[in-house]
């Protein structure tokens, strides 16, 4: 027993070191956003684009390099990015339009790349995304690309043919789909609504536990989410966030069908607002072209990437809706567009094209 006063005496200690520290991790925090104000007025005085995100990757890169411990990497680098984040907003709170409502994976992609000060715009579809961000009223976008289940996006794919915009970045999500409801129970669901992919990406699980429950494709997983909030017989397949969000129980968790279901988001703005990113070491540049329907077309597409020594990490194809049987052909290549083999590659596989245009050349995410 007398033991007892001796902790509470060295935790209450620890405590007030706590406290202390606490006080100038704040002092040092507020200097910190004083010289980010004065960064941010010599941008507006040069017209230089506030939000950096290869600036934002060396100041983590470098803080990690330094970071001795005990602090893990990932936790710094979370850390960092939100003090980043919140210095931003003082300079110029960046506008981010994202799938809506609250609660969506676009929106966790969006606070990963952005940080939580960003101010997000929602948006009913991808199309208004992609509309919001070029005409402006959001100076970012973000939007989904590909899934490791279920494949490309394919509408994103099609808006990227005539929108101005190019991708400056992109996120690679762990996506696990809940089953969320009023209720914490299987019993009496007639309805599961979600975004068509995770539908797709649940279908086996959905059809062992729930064989006669109607799947009911909805603009976005945090959609389905609020609809199953209004109903005590609907159910959602979406976030942890959404089931906060929305006041839903998480009757299973992570049902989606592939345990390692990732989700890759490309962020996206017009050149103005922010220009082509400077190579980092770990690019990928994105393109579409069509080539003119004669025999081995195709094949010619890749021989400048081999010769070039460029490889080619994905190749979709998409209807062009000419009714002419042609097609669009959405293309990942490793490397940046300023290092002179991929330069070489694109400019001889450009004379090859009916269509060519470079989506983006930008980091990779980790």
């Amino acid at each position: 027993m007398s033991q007892q006063p001796i902790q509470s005496d060295a935790l209450g200690e620890l405590r007030v070191q706590i406290d202390a520290l606490d006080k100038q991790l704040l002092s040092l925090l507020n200097q910190r956003a004083e010289v980010a104000e004065q960064v941010g007025e010599i941008k507006r005085a040069e017209g230089s684009p506030f939000f950096r995100p290869d600036r934002v990757a060396q100041v983590i890169d470098k803080i990690t390099q330094a970071n001795p411990g005990p602090l893990k990497n990932p936790h710094v680098a979370a850390i960092w990015r939100e003090i980043m984040s919140a210095c931003l907003a003082l300079e110029a709170p960046q506008r981010v339009a994202v799938l809506g409502p609250q609660g969506t994976f676009c929106e966790q992609a969006a606070i990963e790349f952005f940080g939580s000060a960003a101010n997000l715009i929602y948006c009913a579809n991808f199309d208004e995304v992609f509309h919001a961000t070029a005409a402006g009223t959001a100076q970012y976008g973000v939007v989904g690309m590909e899934n490791s289940t279920e494949g490309v996006v394919a509408r994103s794919l099609d808006l990227f043919l005539r929108s101005p915009v190019h991708v400056v970045g992109e996120v690679s999500l762990l996506v696990r789909h809940n089953l969320l409801r009023q209720t914490n129970s299987l019993d009496g669901i007639e309805v599961v609504m979600a975004h068509p992919q995770a539908l797709a990406q649940c279908q086996v699980w959905l059809s062992q536990h729930l064989p006669n429950a109607e799947r009911r494709a909805v603009s976005s997983n945090a959609e389905g989410a609020r609809l199953a909030a209004t109903h005590p017989a609907w159910a959602g397949l979406a976030s942890e966030r959404a089931a906060g969000q929305f006041g839903l129980h998480i009757v299973h968790h992570a049902i989606q069908d592939e345990a390692y279901n990732r989700t890759r988001f490309a962020i996206i703005s017009l050149p103005q607002t922010l220009a082509t990113p400077p190579a980092s070491g770990k690019d990928c540049t994105s393109l579409v072209v069509s080539v003119p329907n004669r025999p081995g077309a195709v094949h010619d597409l890749l021989v400048p990437l081999k010769n070039n020594g460029v490889s080619m990490t994905r190749f979709e194809s998409r209807p062009a809706k000419s009714g002419q049987w042609e097609y669009y052909f959405y293309i990942d290549i490793q490397g940046h567009i300023s290092q002179p083999h991929v330069a070489a590659a694109l400019q001889e596989l450009q004379g090859l094209c009916a269509f060519y245009k470079v989506l983006g050349s930008y980091p990779v995410s980790e």
